[in-house]
């Protein structure tokens, strides 16, 4: 019973997260902080709702596809997001004025940078 009520809790917490990220997506300023809602949610969200799953339910082999589920769910969301960052960068969308790219322009990449 207690371990369904925590699950229950845990679960609608990662649904939170989508509804944080969607009001994210909704009033960030440039693709590249959407894209960072959008990974951080896929990440946290997804974890937080599979194990709030399993809590309902928990079994050794649920653990098992749980643990599983989160690891590559978290590896995926930051590879992804870092992937459509960089194409955003690639293709020349811009940042907000306040977005310090100075980085970016040092390796030739970004506003000001040489590569096309």
């Amino acid at each position: 019973m207690v371990f369904e009520v925590i699950g229950q809790v845990v679960a609608v917490l990662g649904g939170l997260v989508f509804v944080a990220a969607a009001l994210g997506l909704h009033r960030l300023p440039d693709p590249y902080m959407r894209t960072s809602a959008v990974a951080t949610a896929a990440g946290i969200g997804v974890a937080f709702v599979v194990v709030g799953t399993a809590l309902t339910d928990p079994s050794l082999s649920t653990g098992f596809k749980v643990a599983l589920a989160v690891v590559l769910q978290l590896a995926t969301s930051a590879v992804g997001g870092m992937t459509l960052a960089r194409a955003a960068v690639l293709s020349g969308h811009d940042f907000v004025p306040t977005t310090d790219t100075a980085e970016l322009r040092e390796h030739g990449e970004g506003p000001g940078g040489d590569r096309d």
